[in-house]
């Protein structure tokens, strides 16, 4: 899903890989001696040294509140509730949105982190894991060092060199932390890639923000732009944590996606087409498979849209992969169709149609959006509104995930 701080709109594979590595070939992960989420040599998920399946929610501007206002901690808060609904992990924009929300990290960087101290701190005194979002928006970070967008796809460009840059800030100073579970690259970014009308959806001027005040043809990306730039975050970070997942944080592939990168087109892809897609989107050395997950589509394949043989194809890729799936992002909102009112009702069973169908599929990991952004209002979750059922579906979900007969953690 795309989102901003809502002052404006966001506008928001590499070569094919077709010898993905399966759980037989992946070389030994020292998942036994890992803190927090790891795949093993087999291609397991597991936590602290043990298979793990749990599902947990995005609080995505849980850090970012206190970043743009320092005396806003309501995060606090905001983990206790967690905690008492006993969500064990949470998915977050681990820093600015827009060029100017880098201001105080470049500025002071000390104050910076006592800010992220004390959030990373309070994560681990309730017991709830971090999976941090580095760099959500794909073009923050090209816009606040004066490059295009395409410079992803560059080794040597002063983008990639601000990534190492934040990495070995970010990772190497929480790589010890027990409650990191795992470092995300950032959000959506396949969604940006190989558009056929790429003229019309290039990256939000908003020069107020920060942005750059005009676009061009490069500023628009490809999948092996993408592909480099998952290569190149996921050695910087290894080279600080081991053993740690690794997630690109891309969304299911568009109904296009092959088609777009071989074509040209936005021609549907076929279920093998959808297949090659979501192992490009996902390259080594990345970890999971990430997709995000939601009910838009009318149509997928040339056909209705199918939940179940959807999923049930993510996991197929998934295990032949040997990367198990990690569903960043689902939910339902609550305005739903019938004539464009809000139903209630509808988007409750909506949602434990939703639910069921990922439970029946089996799914390792996943993150409802989103917990407590008010920006969100019909997508907002929190303990003391109506959508609080989801939460206690959760809850219950990761119960029965925790039971020895559900396959969880035991």
């Amino acid at each position: 899903m795309k989102r901003a701080p809502m002052l404006l709109s966001a506008a928001m594979l590499c070569l094919p890989m077709l010898s993905g590595c399966t759980g037989s070939e992946r070389p030994d992960s020292g998942c036994g001696q890992a803190t927090g989420l790891c795949v093993d040599a087999n291609g397991v998920l597991t936590k602290d040294g043990k298979p793990y399946k749990g599902v947990g929610v995005n609080y995505f501007n849980a850090f970012s509140r206190t970043l743009a206002d320092p005396t806003d901690t309501s995060y606090r808060n905001g983990l206790d509730v967690l905690a008492e609904y006993q969500i064990p992990f949470i998915r977050f924009m681990a820093g600015g949105y827009w060029p100017n929300d880098n201001k105080l990290y470049l500025e002071n960087k000390e104050r910076y982190f006592e800010l992220m101290d004390d959030f990373v701190k309070a994560a681990e005194d309730r017991g709830i894991g971090l999976i941090p979002s580095l760099f959500w928006y794909h073009s923050n970070v090209p816009d606040l060092v004066k490059e295009p967008r395409n410079r992803w796809g560059d080794p040597e460009s002063r983008t990639i060199a601000f990534m190492r840059r934040y990495v070995a800030d970010v990772v190497g100073r929480y790589a010890d932390s027990p409650a990191i579970w795992g470092w995300e690259f950032g959000n959506e970014y396949n969604l940006e890639q190989d558009l056929p009308n790429a003229a019309d959806n290039r990256p939000a001027i908003a020069g107020e923000l920060g942005t750059a005040m005009e676009r061009s043809e490069e500023d628009d990306l490809t999948g092996e732009m993408v592909a480099t730039a998952y290569r190149l975050f996921s050695e910087e970070v290894r080279k600080y944590d081991k053993h740690r997942v690794v997630i690109g944080g891309g969304s299911i592939p568009r109904p296009s996606q092959w088609n777009q990168r071989e074509r040209g087109t936005f021609d549907q892809d076929t279920e093998e087409q959808f297949a090659l897609a979501l192992e490009e989107g996902n390259p080594d050395p990345l970890d999971v498979l990430s997709v995000h997950y939601y009910l838009y589509e009318n149509t997928r394949f040339g056909a209705p849209l199918d939940t179940d043989k959807t999923l049930g194809l993510m996991q197929e890729t998934a295990r032949k992969l040997g990367k198990p799936l990690f569903i960043g992002e689902f939910g339902v909102g609550e305005a739903e169709e019938e004539g464009g009112l809000v139903d209630h009702e509808l988007a409750e069973r909506r949602f434990g149609q939703l639910l069921e169908a990922m439970e029946k599929a089996d799914v390792p990991l996943a993150a409802l959006w989103v917990y407590d952004y008010w920006s969100q209002k019909d997508w907002s979750v929190t303990g003391d509104n109506n959508r609080d059922y989801q939460l206690r579906a959760l809850q219950a979900w990761n119960g029965r995930l925790a039971e020895p007969a559900g396959g969880g953690a035991s």
